[in-house]
């Protein structure tokens, strides 16, 4: 992972015109960012491009200060200095090591990465630093997601891995080590900074201080969803601190990925478009999840039950290796069974026959304390107690309908309009108002299922909840969820 920093080093920058020493393509690039500075017509966020973002090509020819960049092993950061270097600042390169591991030819991927990092850098003529948070990794996103595991949850390392690794541990390291003003990324997300008034107008002068003047912002910075609904990427950044928000610079917020990859390919950056984009847990890449896990814990052999009639229907080797929602492979049966519920008594799980049985059907939840953007909950749910909004707890489902209830230690109980399918423990509800990510609370307590309420049970089968991190109080004392634990 690649990250770039701004230090800024002149004072108030402006709009100079190119220097004689500006080269042609410099030059090509200046005018064809100086045409994408006029307004579109659309006035939504899609397809708009900010202010000084596009203002690149003389930036080769105008450094004065210097920005971090964190490179991802992939297209996505390496042609963000191309985007976000504005007249009169550095930006230096940065790679973050965060795991070792080999691919199944036994090459180290870190390395392959921090070599394709480097030449990005060799060929933007911009200086290149490594750091290695390898150690910091483990005890804090590593360690965690087997935890959660071992507990029979489903963890999103991403979200923890962004709270802790890139927006504390590196940011720290950019802003007091180098000396960073601000850090940039490669997500897809914006902020309300780049809204204001300085970053829209085209011709205004660019005030003495800009990112200090960032800094000095009283109202709490908000985080927006990217122009592009499909890359966009504020579920993962749902856990960041308010102080590295304010310092954080999101260039690729207002662009599709197709204008981006056009971008690389135009600086000469080819091997990186030849790069796949990873999907799925970086730390187990393409192997086998459950050959993976049991490395680190240990073999829990269990059953799998029929959840209509308790017919015991085969064995498997740790509960933790299933997620609700997700098929069993259960030998000698050809048709698919899906997983409903788990019993983390007894360690055994309970499938059901269809991927859309009422079992895998809920409209209640519980989190741990939300993680507010703002660092303080939304003044209507502190008046109020409830707030409607929306949620999801998977990256690009669609947003759910939902009200919130607000419980006296920070807690949420979260009631969507309509029940959603596949609901899990240890999963991230994210929560967004319009545009704007308001945070997120991990989900330690679910509801019953819709297939226990036309039952007409009193409570759920199984384990529904977890360990409990404080008093509850709200909808969650009804019938169908028993006791915390």
């Amino acid at each position: 992972m690649m990250t770039e920093v701004f230090t800024e080093r002149c004072g108030s920058v402006g709009r100079e015109p190119l220097g004689p020493s500006a080269g042609p393509q410099v030059r090509r690039l200046a005018q064809r960012w100086e045409s994408l500075q006029r307004p579109h017509s659309n006035a939504g966020t899609a397809g708009r491009t900010r202010g000084w973002w596009c203002r690149v090509g003389c930036v080769r020819e105008l450094l004065g200060a210097q920005e971090l960049l964190p490179f991802h092993p992939g297209l996505i950061m390496d042609s963000d200095w191309c985007l976000l270097s504005p007249p009169g600042y550095q930006v230096t390169g940065v790679f973050m090591k965060n795991w070792d591991s080999l691919d199944e030819h036994g090459v180290c991927t870190a390395d392959r990465d921090c070599e394709d990092a480097y030449r990005v850098c060799q060929i933007l003529d911009i200086p290149f630093h490594q750091v290695s948070y390898v150690k910091e990794y483990w005890n804090d996103v590593f360690s965690d997601f087997l935890s959660e595991y071992e507990k029979g949850r489903t963890p999103n390392p991403d979200i923890v891995c962004n709270k802790h690794i890139k927006f504390s541990c590196f940011f720290h390291y950019a802003v007091d080590n180098l000396g960073a003003d601000a850090v940039a990324t490669g997500h897809y997300a914006r902020t309300s900074l780049e809204d204001e008034e300085v970053f829209q107008q085209k011709h205004i002068r660019r005030p003495e201080g800009l990112f200090r003047n960032r800094f000095e912002v009283r109202n709490a910075v908000k985080l927006l969803q990217a122009a592009d609904s499909f890359k966009d990427q504020t579920f993962f950044l749902s856990q960041v601190s308010q102080d590295a928000l304010r310092r954080t610079l999101f260039p690729l917020g207002g662009l599709t990925k197709d204008f981006v990859k056009k971008i690389a390919a135009e600086n000469r950056l080819h091997h990186v478009l030849q790069k796949k984009e990873s999907m799925g847990i970086c730390f187990v890449g393409k192997r086998n999840f459950e050959n993976f896990i049991l490395q680190y814990l240990q073999p829990r052999p269990g059953k799998f039950i029929s959840i209509e009639d308790n017919k015991v229907l085969g064995t498997h080797k740790g509960w933790f290796l299933y997620t609700l929602g997700q098929r069993a492979k259960i030998g000698g049966l050809r048709e698919p069974w899906y997983v409903v519920e788990k019993d983390g008594t007894k360690g055994d799980v309970f499938v059901a026959p269809r991927t859309d049985h009422p079992a895998l059907y809920r409209d209640l939840l519980r989190t741990n304390r939300v993680h507010w953007i703002a660092e303080e909950p939304p003044a209507a749910l502190v008046r109020d107690k409830m707030m409607e909004c929306h949620f999801r707890f998977r990256h690009q489902m669609a947003l759910v309908p939902c009200v919130l209830t607000l419980n006296q230690d920070g807690t949420v109980w979260v009631t969507a309009v309509k029940a959603v399918r596949a609901l899990a423990l240890g999963q991230f509800a994210v929560f967004y108002k319009g545009d704007e990510c308001l945070g997120s609370g991990k989900i330690l307590r679910l509801g019953p299922s819709a297939y226990v309420l036309q039952k007409g049970k009193s409570k759920s089968r199984v384990a529904t909840e977890g360990p409990s991190d404080g008093p509850s109080n709200g909808p969650g004392s009804g019938p169908g969820l028993g006791p915390a634990l």
